[in-house]
């Protein structure tokens, strides 16, 4: 398939997601959501991939949020349907994909760009890196889980005081806070991304599913993470990755698992 908006180029076991927009400093409209929808869904079912990263063009922005004048003459209801959509299409199926998703956040990140890196299941940034959830200087509020997952990344404490002062916070805050794992050069960005991914590539896929899976849990409502932790390993015990874990444990050699099973 064809995409106007991103790119997709694959190194092995990893697919690197780019967002392309330069001209909007990457900003994120309808197009770009659906395309981004699209390529998940094509990666998912593509055997050889096993992690994704995601970042922007260029040096100056991962996504620099949505774009507005896509919505400024919006309604109540065509307001919720936005944010209801986007988070059905993107945010929420990037945090329920069952392969690990990297957000190489490689400058601004906000609005709606930090919501999907905050989407991602770790993110790392490059040192000019800035993030901020910026919505209320617009009379709104994140509308694509921004006002979920800050808190669960960072506190609640901190992430009423990122909103409601829609200030943008430097990379090494964002690491303080917990918001970032890493924090590297902008030109060793992707280098050091791709060592994490592929340490992560070299391990079971279906176990690294059902961990996903099961961490996600415990931040959804109404669910038991410990019984989801348990039904989930209780599958692995009857995977190929399990016995070949397993066995290769025991003869003192390094496991070779061949992808989702």
């Amino acid at each position: 398939m064809d995409f106007e908006n991103i790119l997709i180029e694959k190194e092995s076991s990893l697919a690197i997601i780019t967002i392309n927009r330069p001209t909007k400093l990457n900003a994120l409209n309808k197009p770009t959501i659906e395309e981004l929808h699209q390529a998940f869904k094509q990666l998912e079912k593509d055997h050889e991939t096993r992690v994704i990263i995601i970042t922007g063009s260029g040096e100056k922005a991962f996504v620099a949020g949505a774009d507005i004048k896509e919505f400024s003459s919006f309604d109540t209801s065509e307001g919720s349907q936005l944010a209801a959509k986007g988070q059905e299409l993107l945010f929420d199926y990037i945090q329920n994909f069952n392969k690990p998703v990297i957000a190489a956040v490689n400058g601004f990140a906000l609005g709606g760009g930090l919501e999907l890196a905050m989407a991602a299941h770790f993110r790392i940034a490059s040192n000019n890196a800035k993030m901020g959830l910026p919505e209320v200087t617009l009379g709104l509020i994140p509308g694509y889980g921004g006002t979920q997952r800050l808190p669960q990344l960072v506190g609640k404490g901190r992430a009423m005081e990122m909103i409601m002062t829609a200030e943008m916070i430097t990379a090494d805050k964002a690491l303080a806070y917990g918001l970032v794992n890493h924090v590297v050069e902008q030109e060793e960005l992707l280098a050091f991304t791709k060592k994490i991914a592929n340490k992560i590539a070299g391990n079971s896929a279906t176990a690294i599913g059902k961990a996903i899976k099961s961490i996600n849990a415990n931040f959804k409502e109404g669910i038991n993470g410990y019984h989801e932790e348990i039904k989930n390993f209780g599958e692995c015990f009857g995977t190929e990755d399990f016995k070949e874990g397993t066995t290769a444990f025991l003869e003192k050699r390094k496991a070779e698992f061949k992808g989702h099973n």
